[in-house]
């Protein structure tokens, strides 16, 4: 893939992001990583989407050096190239500030698995990280965030969940490729939504039964998914 087809592909994500209602002014940043040539293309940072044009993205390699663009990358360019690095089979990263998957990081709680919605997507519950020390804020901040969510990651798949939040801060989705970990990134916001309401409903709304979690997922992600059209 060319550059400029990298480009076009991480500007149309970050742009899905504004359509869906996930992002404001400069919030969130979506990046894809090209493993062939080692290069991964992200949003310029503090540049409002309504602004952005495609050539504005930002092409770094996998030591955050800048390979080809006028602007600054994203802010959080360590936090996606280190999820790069340690997760092999994802192409794309979003982050966001959505509503309601960021109040269950402020509130530092994992988001429940509730109800089928949820166990269709992810296996068990979405993850909150722990938080980060003074140090590990005072040091390489955006690097450590990366370092947070992988350590989260240590006993699970990330390709089971593709999407975690970071306590305190928001969540981060991925997939494999850029337009995919925005699909997970609009998934997560509703999910996040549900489980609030339902729990405020209910604050002892047990989680669903294990064995409706499995189906739910197996049936779409299992080795015999049954689930929508065969290929």
């Amino acid at each position: 893939m060319s550059f400029t087809e990298l480009k076009r592909e991480v500007y149309e994500a970050n742009m899905e992001l504004q359509r869906r209602g996930l992002v404001i002014y400069t919030f969130g940043n979506v990046s894809q990583i090209d493993r062939d040539k080692g290069v991964i293309a992200i949003k310029p940072s503090g540049v409002s989407y309504d602004q952005m044009k495609a050539d504005d993205m930002v092409i770094v390699d996998l030591e955050n050096n800048i390979v080809e663009g006028s602007m600054r990358p994203s802010s959080d360019t360590k936090t996606h190239v280190h999820l790069y690095r340690h997760f092999d089979a994802i192409g794309g990263v979003t982050h966001t500030h959505s509503t309601y998957a960021t109040a269950w990081a402020q509130a530092k709680q994992s988001i429940p698995c509730l109800g089928t919605t949820h166990a269709d997507y992810v296996h068990g519950d979405i993850t909150c990280t722990r938080e980060l020390t003074d140090e590990q804020v005072n040091g390489d901040y955006e690097l450590e965030t990366g370092i947070q969510i992988t350590d989260a990651y240590q006993d699970r798949d990330p390709k089971a969940a593709p999407m975690v939040i970071v306590a305190g801060h928001a969540p981060f989705t991925w997939g494999k490729d850029a337009a995919q970990s925005v699909y997970h990134a609009a998934l997560l916001e509703e999910i996040a939504r549900m489980a609030y309401l339902t729990r405020t409903l209910d604050p002892h709304a047990a989680e669903l039964k294990k064995a409706v979690m499995d189906k739910h997922y197996l049936r779409k992600h299992g080795k015999n998914a049954y689930y929508g059209q065969s290929k």
